[in-house]
């Protein structure tokens, strides 16, 4: 059940988005927070018609991470995977040689936008009309991350293509309708903001056009209201019901390309956005088309997430951010209760291990899990470690993600690494062996 905010945080909440709306001359704009599966909070500022929450806004490259879902469907079905190259699902265009996941992150080299007409104000048509051609290959694959539509319309024809329908009615039968967002489609239906562009020097609108972007649409074409975005955020947050896993949710989310454990940065998973603000990171992704900006994140730590959408092409100050920052002071979560449980490892594997000389913990976490890292205060490499059926530990995070742990009543190992109950211990496998001299004092 969704609680409501506090009738002190509905006034800063409000207070701030009626000042992003006035300073930023949006003819329309309405924002919420999420937490508890639902809107806790929404308002609508500027002409828009109550209630606010069930007028359609363009999401714009929203539409970006629900593509990606159905992507991701059809790899866990195992029906691709995410190294194949597009060739073998797509084949003919100059992005043959590029993978899925690679589109996915935004690290394929595809240019930035579609050749032809400015794609998001001119109607689109199929793949074969936009004449692709090798100048639309801009940068060699994985070496550079690298914003594109273009990449984006290709996935959106690989899943119409394996699915044997539109992009438009895979998305709304495999993620729209079974996450009850009924009133995101493609085009707009019943109540719906106008776009508008707002004059630099007058205040004065000009509508902006509304059309089928054809491949284009997966990336930018649906239209929401704010109670269907709010109920994205829900999923973000991990309401994912029957649309996808839990554990593919956390692929999405992880940085492609970053140091996800370094502060202050910007980054993408697949097919979201991944952002580091103020110490929180935020998931999600924002959108624009003209006429419009959209805007969803949630802070997964909080389980809070907020949502925009607005009637103007530019000239907003970032909102959901400021929104969550406002809810988290105000109202900070309560964390559960620390209770005991019983730890995956026997006691006296836990604690100090070394690596060379250096010393690092093993600590049981809660789930389950495990955790490696230097003592506290200490630099060094850190990471989680979830158990495999065969019982070895595979990494979760870190320099070690990926890498297996294979835990030994004298040692550790791990990527190579022995690591040994005291320094180089010369009863353990220590790789090169240990100096029969020992320690010394030269």
């Amino acid at each position: 059940m969704v609680t409501p905010v506090l009738p002190a945080t509905a006034r800063a909440l409000l207070a701030r988005t009626a000042r992003v709306q006035r300073d930023g001359r949006a003819p329309s704009l309405v924002a919420g927070v999420v937490r508890d599966g639902g809107l806790a909070w929404s308002a609508g500022r500027g002409d828009v018609a109550e209630p606010h929450t069930d007028v359609q806004y363009r999401l714009g490259s929203i539409s970006k991470t629900v593509t990606a879902l159905v992507v991701l469907r059809l790899r866990d079905e195992g029906r691709l995977g995410l190294d194949d190259l597009l060739e073998e699902h797509v084949p003919g265009t100059p992005f043959g040689e590029r993978t899925v996941g690679q589109l996915l992150a935004h690290l394929a080299g595809a240019s930035s936008e579609s050749p032809g007409g400015w794609w998001e104000r001119v109607p689109g048509g199929t793949l074969a009309e936009l004449r692709l051609t090798d100048d639309d290959v801009v940068l060699g694959s994985a070496r550079r991350f690298h914003y594109s539509n273009l990449g984006f319309g290709l996935l959106g024809e690989l899943v119409a293509r394996h699915r044997g329908r539109s992009w438009a009615e895979v998305v709304r039968d495999e993620v729209l309708l079974p996450l009850g967002m009924a009133r995101t489609t493609p085009r707009p239906t019943g109540r719906a903001a106008q776009g508008a562009a707002v004059h630099p020097w007058a205040d004065v609108v000009l509508p902006e056009p509304e059309h089928d972007a054809g491949i284009m649409a997966a990336a930018g074409q649906l239209w929401a209201t704010l109670a269907d975005l709010g109920r994205f955020a829900a999923f973000l947050l991990g309401d994912t019901g029957d649309v996808l896993s839990p554990a593919t949710l956390e692929e999405m989310t992880v940085p492609a390309g970053i140091d996800s454990s370094s502060p202050g940065w910007s980054a993408y998973g697949l097919g979201v956005q991944v952002l580091r603000v103020d110490g929180h990171t935020l998931i999600g992704h924002g959108g624009s088309m003209p006429g419009f900006l959209a805007g969803v994140f949630v802070d997964r730590s909080e389980q809070a997430g907020a949502v925009m959408l607005a009637s103007t092409t530019s000239g907003l100050d970032p909102l959901v951010p400021g929104l969550l920052a406002d809810l988290r002071a105000a109202e900070p979560r309560i964390v559960d209760a620390w209770a005991p449980s019983p730890p995956p490892l026997p006691l006296d594997l836990l604690g100090v291990w070394f690596w060379g000389p250096a010393p690092l913990v093993l600590r049981a976490q809660s789930g389950g899990l495990l955790h490696l890292g230097p003592l506290p205060g200490r630099p060094g490499r850190a990471s989680r470690f979830a158990p495999r059926a065969d019982g070895t530990w595979v990494g979760l995070d870190g320099y070690y993600a990926g890498e297996t742990l294979r835990i030994a009543p004298d040692h550790l190992d791990l990527a190579t690494f022995v690591l040994t109950r005291t320094p180089y211990d010369p009863e353990a496998p220590v790789p090169g062996g240990v100096d029969e001299r020992g320690w010394t004092a030269p």
